[in-house]
Parts: structure tokens; sequence; C-alpha cells
């Protein structure tokens, strides 16, 4: 079987590894969702059988796991016992909110991060250098949670000027949509600038080892000695062999992504998936926590398939594994 056929079926394999283990992961944590809504409902005991029944909670764990096997296999992700609507709209209304808030951190901190670890890489030993890999070390050792907490007070308590929680501004009236837009925006800067100041590190620091390393292979002596100019010699030669370990990189950083963003939206009560798995957990809804987890595993499992082929593709030194 040829490399991407075999890898797909890896990757197929995983996801429903991931299903398998979310699915009973979430059943056997302590805590009863039915006994949760009785208590809060002050329901009778015939009320929460029924509730079990409707919920599909009073058979078997083995016949819930095949019963969830099914609705999976037809794109039914089932029924939030919280919220009360199905997950599938629950969770793509937060997976959108996510995929705006990640977008945008994300494109920050690429570029951002390989332009600074260039420049570092280019300067080794000198004091910019130095620098930049202090601070870098510095901003990587904080904990996400922490950074937002110290950005909310800073700017919403003490200086006031930027909103601290939500998408958009409550009860506010629009004049269009580009004001909408806007208050969209302003609510977006805190959570993506504490998401690249913890994050923007981690590809500095890849991005100068990487660039280190090429600048010390015999074609970089070779171009130098030829009379290239050092600008070229970094970004026509170093920074195009330097990438390719970043981009196997950049896989891991997407699983951490998800990781520092559910802490971010949690914070800045940002309602995306970090922010609905947050108060999943506390309300016991199995259904939702099992398609979060599962959403977020399938995301970073094709992230991981996408730079292992992107990576063969760009560098032929890769044999293909028969």
């Amino acid at each position: 079987m040829s490399y991407l056929p075999r890898k797909l079926l890896q990757v197929l394999g995983s996801i429903f590894a991931v299903a398998t283990f979310n699915f009973f992961l979430f059943h056997i944590i302590p805590g009863d969702p039915i006994r949760l809504i009785a208590r809060t409902q002050k329901l009778d005991p015939e009320a929460v059988a029924e509730l079990r029944k409707k919920f599909g909670l009073d058979g078997s764990i083995i016949h819930q796991y095949l019963v969830y096997l099914k609705n999976l296999a037809h794109a039914d992700l089932g029924y939030s016992f919280s919220l009360h609507e199905g997950v599938g709209s629950v969770l793509l209304r937060a997976l959108g909110h996510t995929a705006l808030l990640l977008t945008v951190s994300t494109l920050i901190v690429v570029i951002i991060g390989i332009a600074i670890g260039v420049y570092a890489g280019s300067r080794q030993g000198k004091k910019s250098d130095s620098w930049i890999v202090i601070s870098s070390l510095v901003f990587w050792s904080m904990p996400t949670f922490w950074v937002g907490m110290l950005l909310v007070f800073v700017f919403g308590v003490w200086w006031g000027g930027l909103p601290i929680s939500g998408i958009t501004t409550p009860n506010a009236v629009y004049s269009g949509s580009l004001s909408y837009m806007m208050d969209i925006a302003r609510h977006l800067i805190l959570p993506t600038l504490t998401l690249a100041l913890v994050d923007i590190a981690f590809f500095i620091m890849i991005t100068r080892t990487s660039l280190i390393e090429v600048m010390h292979e015999d074609y970089m002596l070779t171009a130098r000695g030829k009379g290239l100019s050092r600008k070229t010699v970094v970004w026509k030669h170093g920074v195009r062999n330097a990438l390719l370990p970043v981009m196997t990189a950049s896989a891991l950083y997407i699983s951490a992504l998800v990781g520092g963003a559910i802490q971010v939206e949690v914070v800045y009560s940002w309602p995306g998936m970090g922010l609905l798995m947050y108060n999943s957990v506390l309300a016991r809804d199995y259904p939702v926590l099992e398609a979060c987890f599962l959403v977020s595993s399938i995301v970073v499992l094709l992230a991981n398939f996408a730079s292992d082929v992107l990576y063969r593709v760009l560098d032929p030194r890769v044999s293909v594994a028969r």
C-alpha cells in the first residue's frame, strides 16, 4: 500500500480510537447530569426516569456506546443536556468563534515569530540575539491563563481602554456591518495578544535554531564564498531550508494552541469551543464534551497529516515509506 492511503487509514483509525476513548472517559467520571438537572428543577423520580430515557442514559454503557457510534456514523452528535438543542448547531456556532480567534492569532504568531527568528538566527552571538532569546524564554515560560488575567487587569481595570469579555458589546446598536465588525475586532485584541505573547516564542526559537544549523552547511559557505551579500544568503538560501523543520513544528504548535485557546476563551468569556467545553464539564453535558474533544482531536490529526505530507512534497530527500 502506498504512503498516502496508508496514512489516511492511520488517521481514520486514530479518529475511531479517540471517539471510543472520549465516550468512556466522560461516562466514568464522577457526576450525573440527570441528577444535576433534577436537583436544579426539583423533579420527582418519575420525571427523572423519563429524562434518562429521553437522553438515552437508561441502557447499559455498552448499549449507549453502540448507539453513539451509530449516530456518529450518521453525523448525529446528539442533544445537549444543558443547552436543550442539537450538539451540531451548538458546536458549529462555537467553532466559528474559535476559528476566528485561532486564525488571527496564528497568522500573527507565525509571521512575526518566523521574522524575528530569522533576524536572531542571522545575528547569532550578538547582543540583539541574546535579548531576543532571553525575552522569548521569559514569555514562553508564562502560563497562558496568567498572561490573560494580567492583560485583563491592565487593559480592563487599570487602563480600561479595551473590552475584556465576550465577542460583542451587550445590547449594542450598530449603524451597519462595519461598526459590528469593528466591535468584534476590539473584543479580539486581548485574546489574540494573549496567545501571541506566549506562543510567538515557539516559532522564534524553532526558526532561530534551524537557521543557525543551516548557516553552517557547506552550500551556505559556498554561497558566501561566491561573494553573495549576507541578506541574499540568509533569505534566498538559508530561510528556504530552515523553514522545513518549522513546518513540522507547526503541527505540534496546533496541538498546543488548542489547549491555550481553551484557557484564553475561559479568561475572556470568548464564546468558542474552549468556553463551551468548560461549561459542559460543569454541567456534565456528555454529548457536547464528546463532540468538542472529537473535533479538537480531528483538527490535530489532520494538521499532523498535512504537515507530514507537505514536508515530503517540499523535501525530496525524505523517502516515501513502502
